[in-house]
């Protein structure tokens, strides 16, 4: 390196070179498991890393590229196109065919090519498209990198050609042991334990984060010669950075708490002052997005079943959207549960059951409510006297039980007198009452 270069980023001078170097994803690097056996199968294959960021999706590629002796291509499908794609192309053809040369000029012997697509979902459909043929050729290894659900995000086409990994974040240990080692490589002061925990919980699983916010601290402390980095001086750095709570930790809850009981006490301001408190925070929008969807079923449930249905949509809007802009879906949300009519009564009789089932065990089926596919069922009476309630007057088989024996007459479902429970509650007492009218010799054979 030259007197003018700078040195590389703290992440890319720790990024492993070798399998024993990484840190974290032992659920597939470990001994035995899924990608330590197709690195040491000596055949690569297509794949998608379907991760968050920061957890080395672009290192295992890079690894798995030094593994098979293979060419490296990297495209950024935020910034790149068809024009990298062909390049791409063009390249892996050359390797294939022994075209390439080294800095030296001498000619390089045949190899085959991985081609690394960083954040593949964010490729439109003809350009996720324009890999297929090269894949089933043969002609390069692909493999994809993705924050979000291939599933959703990648062709069907593409995702049946390649084997799906998901990447986990980083645990605290993980984090760490990345702290540790960047202290052994880089002119970094000792840091206070306590600091340690608070830059590993700001981290949040994601490695990158993690040595970006360690390399400011180091720069800021070598600038006021300090020897060390205490936990008050970390807040003071990084100030808007660090905001008032860790995620994961107490604070965090507490407030997660605070908006899902204003949420439950039809405070819609409150609401959304705290929904903006944990987004301005730093909080996932994704984790808050699955806050919201629990709150319309544990809060509101029948009383107003559009709220699903709204935090489900909100929760799409953020995904195709993004920050900042999917965050006012997430507002229009809370806002909307917040002053929606409020309902618990399915989660209270869902946590009945449950409590029930756990306690007794298995009831068996009812005879008439078993299915009877064959003669030896039929015979032993499997499905006799059962009644199709769409024969029977009004749609409805009055006098017929469903629950178990020695269950009949009891109710978990109590719904409360508010929005459209109060419907329900209503239709519920006049089909409990036809059913009383009903004799059991109703039943038909």
């Amino acid at each position: 390196m030259g007197s003018n270069e700078l040195p590389a980023p703290l992440a890319e001078r720790l990024r492993p070179h070798t399998l024993a170097e990484v840190i974290g994803q032992q659920h597939l690097l470990g001994e035995g498991m899924a990608l330590r056996v197709a690195f040491e199968s000596g055949q690569p294959h297509s794949c998608i890393l379907w991760g968050p960021p920061g957890v080395g999706k672009t290192t295992i590629a890079r690894l798995m590229a030094d593994a098979f002796d293979a060419q490296f291509i990297a495209i950024s499908a935020v910034l790149g196109g068809v024009k990298d794609i062909r390049e791409a192309v063009e390249r892996a053809q050359a390797a294939r065919a022994g075209q390439q040369t080294d800095d030296q000029g001498t000619l390089l012997p045949p190899r085959g090519t991985i081609v690394f697509v960083d954040e593949v979902h964010r490729f439109n459909k003809s350009q996720q498209d324009a890999f297929l043929a090269h894949v089933e050729s043969g002609l390069f290894t692909f493999i994809g990198a993705t924050t979000e659900n291939p599933s959703f995000e990648v062709n069907s086409a593409l995702l049946s050609r390649a084997a799906v990994y998901v990447l986990q974040p980083l645990s605290a240990d993980d984090l760490q042991q990345i702290v540790a080692k960047a202290q052994a490589i880089a002119a970094i002061p000792a840091i206070e334990p306590v600091a340690v925990e608070r830059l590993v919980a700001y981290a949040d699983g994601d490695a990158r984060r993690l040595l970006n916010t360690l390399e400011t601290l180091a720069v800021a402390a070598r600038q006021e010669k300090r020897s060390e980095i205490s936990d008050a001086w970390l807040l003071k750095v990084l100030g808007e950075r660090m905001r008032r709570y860790d995620k994961g930790g107490e604070q965090f809850y507490d407030t997660i708490s605070a908006l899902h009981k204003s949420v439950r006490g039809s405070d819609p301001d409150a609401a959304l002052y705290w929904l903006v408190r944990m987004l301005d925070g730093g909080a996932d929008p994704r984790y808050l997005a699955r806050r919201l969807v629990r709150m319309a079923c544990e809060d509101i449930g029948l009383a107003d079943p559009r709220a699903l249905t709204l935090a489900l949509e909100a929760t799409q809007v953020y995904e195709r959207l993004g920050s900042p802009e999917g965050e006012l879906a997430l507002a229009e949300c809370v806002v909307y549960l917040a002053i929606a009519a409020k309902s618990n009564a399915v989660y209270k009789a869902y946590n009945a059951v449950r409590a029930l089932i756990k306690q007794e065990g298995t009831r068996p089926v009812p005879m008439h409510l078993r299915n009877a596919p064959t003669k030896l069922m039929k015979e032993l009476d499997y499905g006799k006297g059962y009644r199709y309630a769409h024969d029977e007057e009004g749609g409805f088989a009055a006098g017929e039980t469903y629950l178990p024996d020695g269950m009949a007459g009891t109710n978990f479902y109590h719904p409360v007198e508010r929005g459209l429970e109060i419907r329900i509650a209503e239709k519920l007492r006049q089909l409990r009452q036809i059913n009383q009218a009903a004799t059991p010799s109703k039943r038909q054979g």
